[in-house]
């Protein structure tokens, strides 16, 4: 059997491929994928050549382990199709079901059923795709930790920064700020609920508003080095700022020799694969899974703007990604 698969091939190149696909075997299923997403942020800085060379692919997606960046290799993992076969000692409740799961682009997948997430009834597969999303801003949320009447702000409002701003909206904040440099998803954010935004493209302007902030908690999710340094500059004394963007091997001068060090300021790393083991006495991932389904069933991200390509054309989907045209809040495919 043959499936066609997306490979990163070289940096800024990528092409569809037609790879081996095996039949499902013990406690595996086979799916017939409907669309799958591009992640904007960690995808875009891998096609960019942008990833610790060697390194892991990933260490907590089933699909992802054993590989590491050397080209060629397939990464993604957002897809929603169908169940079309069940292998042996699989729930025959699992045929035809719609399923989510953590996989590379690929128009036909095989998958352990422990890997895959039952779509819940009444959710459309481009909203299920928002999944991993949903679930990365709550766990930026969670890191975050903001209590009643803080200052917060969010640097960076892809989709998941948008998310992000969008759960602090749920918290009796004093105040939420949200920058960003394009003023169309400033504009999405206050459709959402997010009234206060910044232009950051407008560095004096942006700094001077936001030096007298002192905000308790910042939130980094830009993907942009340099954000870190006003970050630094809006957070007050003791405040805390979470790191949820992957920067790969690009660098940028921050600077911790101004206002850091005397302000105590803590840097929180925070990413999906792991909880905070300040959490796990009373959080799993099955139980943050569960809130990730009801939150994006409550919140209906399917609703930002989505282009959809056929597999065939993913280097002009990828192209597309990093150009970040207006009205495009995300990129994906439909097979």
């Amino acid at each position: 059997m043959r499936a066609r698969a997306l490979l990163h091939v070289a940096e800024r190149r990528v092409e569809s491929a037609e790879v081996a696909l095996r039949p499902p075997g013990p406690g595996e299923v086979a799916i017939a994928s409907l669309c799958s997403a591009i992640s904007a942020g960690t995808e875009a800085m891998i096609y960019a050549g942008a990833f610790p060379p060697g390194a892991a692919l990933d260490t907590g997606i089933a699909s992802l382990q054993g590989a590491a960046f050397a080209y060629p290799f397939a990464y993604g993992y957002a897809l929603v199709g169908r169940v079309v076969e069940l292998g042996p000692e699989v729930d025959r409740l699992w045929q035809d079901a719609l399923a989510f799961v953590f996989h590379p682009h690929q128009d036909r997948v095989v998958a352990p059923v422990s890997a895959c997430q039952r779509v819940p009834a009444g959710v459309a597969p481009e909203a299920a795709l928002y999944l991993p999303q949903v679930e990365t801003a709550l766990t930026l949320v969670m890191d975050a930790a903001p209590l009643v009447g803080e200052r917060a702000i969010v640097f960076g409002l892809g989709a998941v920064g948008l998310l992000s701003a969008r759960l602090l909206c749920d918290f009796p904040l004093s105040r939420l700020v949200a920058v960003e440099p394009l003023a169309w998803r400033r504009e999405q954010a206050r459709q959402w609920g997010i009234t206060e935004t910044l232009d950051s493209s407008a560095k004096a302007q942006c700094a001077e508003r936001l030096a007298g902030l002192d905000a308790d908690v910042a939130l980094e999710l830009s993907g942009d080095m340099a954000a870190l340094n006003l970050a630094l500059e809006a957070t007050g004394f003791d405040g805390r700022i979470v790191i949820g963007s992957w920067y790969g091997t690009r660098t940028a001068p921050v600077d911790l020799g101004s206002r850091f060090h005397r302000n105590r300021l803590r840097l929180i790393s925070s990413q999906v694969s792991t909880l905070a083991p300040a959490l796990t006495g009373r959080w799993n991932k099955a139980r943050r899974m569960a809130l990730a389904w009801r939150t994006l069933e409550r919140l209906r991200p399917e609703r930002l703007p989505t282009r959809f390509f056929p597999l065939t054309q993913c280097q002009e989907a990828f192209e597309m990604l990093c150009a970040r045209p207006d009205g495009v809040m995300r990129v994906g495919f439909r097979y």
